[in-house]
C-alpha cells in the first residue's frame, strides 16, 4: 500500500469522495484495490504528517506498528508498544502506564484509535507526560461514541473486536469535552483539534505544559 503522500491529487480526492462507500466495504478488500486507501491508513497518515521527520516517537496501542514503521522509513526514531502481541509490535507490555523508558525520552507520543481501548487511560496519559520532553506533543485520534459503536458492530472482519471484544473500562469513543478533560488532567494543553474523513474522525494535538 502506497503512503498517501505518494498518491497523486486525483487519487487523494477519489478516496475522500468515496469514503461513505468505503465504510461499507471490508477494509481488507479496500487494501487490495489499487488507488484506494483504508480508513486505518488515512488515520495513520494524518497523524504522521504532524510528526517532525527526525522526532523520537512513542506509539501507545500501536497495533501492527504501521505508524512507527513509516516514521522510521523517513529517518525518524520510534517504538511501538501494545498490551497485545500484534504482528509488528516492538514491545509488548502488561500495563501501558508503566513503561520501561527514562523520563523525557520522546518528542511525541501518539494514540491512534487506541485511547478508548485503554481502561486506565488517565494513568497512561500521565505516563505519556512523564516520557515526553519539555514542549513535547501528544497526538491522538478518536471517534464520537455513536459512530464508533456503529463501526465496531459492523467491522465483522476485525478479529480484535469480534474475538477479544470490548473489555471492562473500554469505551466506544469520546465527546470533545471528555478528551479535553482527560488531556488537561494529565497536564497537557490542547493546541489543535480538527476533524477529517467527512468529519467522522477527530484529531487532537496537545503540548506538555
Amino acid at each position: 500500500m502506497r503512503p498517501l503522500q505518494e498518491q497523486g491529487l486525483v487519487l487523494r480526492i477519489l478516496n475522500e469522495v468515496l469514503l461513505p462507500l468505503k465504510l461499507l466495504i471490508p477494509q481488507p478488500i479496500i487494501a487490495k484495490i489499487p488507488g484506494l486507501t483504508t480508513n486505518e491508513e488515512i488515520r495513520i497518515q494524518e497523524v504522521l504528517r504532524h510528526i517532525p521527520p527526525m522526532a523520537s516517537c512513542l506509539d501507545i496501542g500501536c497495533g501492527n506498528n504501521r505508524l512507527i514503521q513509516l516514521h522510521r522509513a523517513r529517518g525518524g526514531r520510534g517504538i511501538g508498544v501494545d498490551v497485545y502481541p500484534w504482528e509488528g509490535v516492538d514491545l509488548i507490555v502488561k500495563d501501558s502506564s508503566l513503561l520501561p523508558f527514562e523520563d523525557q525520552s520522546f518528542d511525541c507520543v501518539t494514540f491512534i484509535a487506541s485511547l478508548n481501548h485503554i481502561p486506565n487511560r488517565d494513568a497512561v496519559l500521565r505516563e505519556a507526560f512523564r516520557l515526553l520532553k519539555r514542549g513535547g506533543t501528544v497526538i491522538l485520534t478518536t471517534l464520537d461514541p455513536l459512530p464508533s459503536y456503529l463501526w465496531h458492530k459492523w467491522a465483522f472482519w476485525d478479529r480484535d473486536q469480534h474475538e477479544r471484544g470490548m473489555q471492562p473500562g473500554e469505551v466506544y469513543g469520546f465527546k470533545d469535552e471528555e478528551i479535553q478533560e482527560l488531556l488537561s488532567r494529565a497536564g497537557f494543553l490542547v493546541v489543535q483539534r480538527r476533524r477529517f474523513s467527512w468529519g467522522l474522525v477527530k484529531l487532537y494535538i496537545a503540548k506538555k505544559s
